[in-house]
């Protein structure tokens, strides 16, 4: 079945980018300038999904998502708001829309929650070519990454509280959102918290809100992030960083489900599944007591632990296939795929940005490849030195083995100088200190 999505915004770039990007995952895409507009195209035909602007002049996206569900009560609705009409965009979702995205739109993201609605949010995984699995968007074969797409499963249809651990640029994001877009709150908020990028000072009226008046400025009542996610989940990145004053009030929300905004004189009960993730070590974190182990507790009942790339050998093929794939189609070049040294490179490499980092070099050898295939000149310099092996199936790796002779090879290139072997391995010289103590690879002297 083909799926018809109607996108609407007064920003011609907007509606380009989005249209461009919706186009390349095969799906047929048409473009409104105004919400009068779109309203004469929702008479005329039938669309599977409506993504628009909050913010337009004539008819918001606010009134067209009312007028719209009074016509089409089940039409899936996206409202893309700036960050200053967050709260008037969660109190739309009560009236029916689906989620929100903050402008500029992470494309990715809304290619995930896109499928997600074409699918009917179903738990589902889809073989594609060469075996390769893909569960909401996050795609893997090996084991370690079969047993997170199970957790996701067993886990998204209970209220418990979820834990997602592992280093940046695993996807724990994504994980996230898979567990609230196939739980039974799937059709209420999903706040996303990021907790190194709200500065401790403002950290508090952020997740609970204040009353007008409760400090300078106060000019009006604000709803915290916490409340605006009433009936759905807040997900809590990087929750490791959090403040440790916050930490307390937090555990308070979590024990008795009720928020005080600042300067409130009441209780307001709050119905919100929690969900929470970190990329540091958790355990170092509660011996140093920079985190509550109560806290800790609270919010552990389940853990997803998310593989490094380094880890999941067998899934990189996979991984850059479909990255290729994806920015050739979306760049429009005519490359036919990726040769054996350039793959091999691939495999070789540590990844220390992960999953990321491999989509971020996919992008770029897309972009500024030159010939039919995707070859080692595609790719940053510190790939070259990892090209022109053969590998063994991947049942067949001894990690700490490869990871040695990496290193080995790295600092050879090097003359054994420890920063340019770092920067060639693309992690830092005390990252490559470290691994290299671990592999007795230390000169003596240095021991």
């Amino acid at each position: 079945m083909e799926h018809t999505i109607l996108i609407v915004d007064d920003e011609i770039n907007t509606l380009k980018v989005l249209a461009a990007a919706l186009k390349n995952r095969n799906i047929h895409v048409e473009t409104a300038r105004s919400g009068e507009e779109a309203l004469e195209l929702l008479k005329k035909k039938k669309y599977s999904l409506v993504i628009s602007d909050f913010k337009m002049g004539g008819i918001s996206g606010e009134k067209l998502l009312e007028k719209t569900k009074t016509v089409s009560p089940n039409l899936p609705f996206i409202l893309l708001t700036a960050h200053g009409t967050i709260e008037l965009a969660v109190n739309a979702m009560r009236k029916g829309a689906y989620t929100y995205l903050t402008k500029p739109v992470n494309i990715n993201l809304l290619e995930s929650i896109v499928s997600d609605v074409l699918t009917g949010g179903r738990s589902k995984v889809s073989e594609y070519d060469a075996g390769m699995f893909q569960y909401l968007n996050i795609i893997g074969k090996t084991p370690a990454m079969q047993e997170v797409f199970s957790l996701i499963r067993r886990v998204s249809k209970t209220d418990a509280n979820i834990l997602v651990l592992g280093e940046s640029g695993t996807g724990k994001e994504l994980v996230a959102r898979a567990i609230h877009y196939t739980s039974l709150r799937a059709d209420k908020p999903f706040i996303p918290i990021d907790c190194t990028t709200i500065p401790a000072e403002l950290m508090e009226s952020e997740l609970f809100g204040y009353e007008k008046g409760a400090f300078t400025c106060a000019d009006e009542r604000k709803l915290g992030l916490i409340e605006m996610a009433q009936g759905g989940t807040t997900f809590f990145d990087e929750i490791g960083d959090l403040d440790f004053a916050l930490q307390k009030k937090l555990l308070r929300f979590l024990q008795e489900k009720e928020i005080r905004r600042i300067a409130g004189k009441g209780k307001i009960t709050v119905d919100v599944r929690v969900l929470s993730a970190t990329n540091r070590n958790i355990e170092s974190s509660l011996e140093s007591g920079e985190f509550r182990a109560d806290l800790f507790y609270r919010l552990n009942v389940i853990t997803i632990q998310i593989p490094p790339l380094r880890e999941r050998l067998d899934d990189i093929p996979l991984l850059a296939n479909h990255y290729f794939e994806y920015f050739r189609k979306k760049n429009k070049k005519d490359i036919r795929e990726i040769d054996q040294d350039a793959m091999n490179a691939l495999m070789s490499y540590d990844w220390p940005g992960n999953v990321r980092e491999l989509e971020n070099m996919m992008e770029r050898a897309v972009i500024l490849c030159q010939f039919d295939t995707i070859n080692i000149e595609c790719l940053p310099k510190k790939m070259k030195m990892f090209a022109g092996e053969e590998y063994p199936e991947v049942k067949e790796f001894n990690l700490p083995e490869i990871e040695k002779r990496t290193i080995v090879k790295a600092l050879d290139k090097a003359s054994w100088n420890q920063s340019k072997a770092a920067r060639l391995l693309g992690i830092s010289r005390k990252q490559l200190r470290t691994k290299m103590k671990n592999l007795d690879l230390l000169p003596a002297a240095e021991k």
